[in-house]
């Protein structure tokens, strides 16, 4: 069963370790919408990034990146899932501890991945929306993974975070931690 959250937040975050500790940054204000998952960005008074009526994103928008990024994945070719992550995005990934901070690290990492067939599924989800343009997805997720005709699985421990790209609209995956869980 999928368990899904959301909340609006007005702060600006900043990612820090594998903790992604949040800490406010624009005292800009949000007026959420009462029928949808969206708010729309105000005139804030704060300093820092402003996006006057930008949209926020909804909850199912930033849900769909994980299909996304599991469709590319799907597709055994790891440069289609590093075309997901910003130039800079930093990945942790979940069977391998060096950490890949750049586009050639992050592709190594899936052409060692993509070799298991990796099928995941979220099991449980809380979605933050931080800014029209940056939202935080954690949860938990299982993969399935077939190697050597031998199906198995691993359960694991994610948290994406996310950046709109202003010139093309889409969403890039800045940082990404997977981890599998401590008690199996």
């Amino acid at each position: 069963m999928r368990k899904n959250t959301v909340r609006n937040r007005t702060s600006w975050a900043v990612a820090a370790s594998s903790l992604l500790l949040l800490t406010a940054a624009s005292g800009a204000t949000a007026v959420a919408s009462a029928d949808t998952d969206a708010g729309t960005f105000g005139h804030g008074h704060g300093h820092g990034h402003h996006h006057p009526h930008t949209p926020y994103p909804t909850q199912a928008e930033i849900r769909a990146q994980f299909d996304t990024w599991n469709d590319a994945l799907a597709t055994l070719d790891p440069e289609a899932v590093a075309d997901l992550y910003a130039p800079d995005g930093v990945l942790l990934p979940t069977l391998s501890n060096q950490i890949r901070s750049d586009r050639d690290g992050i592709v190594d990492y899936f052409e060692h991945f993509l070799a298991k067939y990796p099928v995941g599924e979220i099991n449980e989800s809380y979605v933050d929306i931080l800014s029209p343009t940056s939202a935080v997805d954690s949860g938990s997720y299982t993969f399935t993974l077939t190697e050597d005709g031998v199906t198995s699985t691993v359960d694991a421990r994610y948290t994406f975070v996310y950046e709109k790209d202003q010139a093309t609209g889409d969403w890039l995956i800045v940082s990404h931690h997977s981890s599998a869980n401590p008690e199996g």
